[in-house]
């Protein structure tokens, strides 16, 4: 049987970080004269700093992506997991599936936020946006992940919390869950393409049994 796998965001998705990343932008905006409203900052998170600052002012402005981080740093002790976040991993793990934290965070993150997952030992492969690149909506990072587990886009899905994790996955053909947690409602992440909407990763292990998730693992 060829192997198959889910291919986990973790920023929003399985790290309660999404807003420390829009705080940390705004932020960083604000020291280089750049006032952007943190609304509008909210809802490009998710993208790489480079698709980000592209978006935002028409060019990759690199040095701003670093002055996030660097205003990013001091939240990531404040970092806690989602409700069911170690869990679903473990859950994926345990029904056959290979989880793939498929990230696109600064690969000196990784460590910190592997750390706030938990579950280590049932966690297949990692990414970082040192393996794509391009960032998110982009699909550099999937297929790294893709690339990293030897599965095919046909035998995987896709969790995020964004509009950019669903195209992103929908460029390789992936099929992709959305959580609210990273503060997109049901309506635009199942517009973007989202084959099924949950709360966070505990809603999802509370219905697992007729998820996709499982689906795929029965396949």
């Amino acid at each position: 049987m060829a192997p198959r796998a889910v291919l986990l965001d973790i920023d929003g998705t399985l790290v309660d970080s999404t807003y420390f990343h829009a705080v940390a932008w705004w932020r960083a905006c604000r020291a280089a004269g750049e006032l952007i409203p943190m609304a509008q900052l909210h809802r490009l998170v998710g993208m790489g700093s480079d698709m980000l600052t592209e978006t935002l002012f028409g060019r990759a402005r690199p040095q701003l992506g670093e002055a996030e981080g660097e205003q990013y740093r001091p939240f990531m002790e404040e970092l806690t997991a989602l409700p069911g976040a170690s869990e679903l991993v473990r859950r994926i793990s345990e029904v056959g599936l290979r989880p793939i934290l498929a990230s696109s965070s600064r690969e000196r993150d990784i460590p910190r936020l592997l750390e706030v997952v938990g579950a280590d030992d049932d966690i297949d492969a990692v990414t970082s946006a040192a393996d794509a690149e391009r960032s998110k909506p982009h699909p550099d990072i999937f297929q790294a992940a893709l690339s990293k587990s030897g599965v095919s886009a046909a035998d995987s899905l896709a969790i995020g919390d964004t509009r950019w994790d669903v195209e992103a996955a929908a460029k390789l053909g992936i099929r992709c869950i959305g959580f609210l947690s990273g503060g997109w409602s049901e309506a635009e992440l199942r517009s973007a393409g989202a084959i099924e909407v949950y709360q966070h990763p505990q809603d999802l292990l509370d219905r697992f049994e007729t998820s996709a998730v499982a689906r795929l693992a029965g396949e």
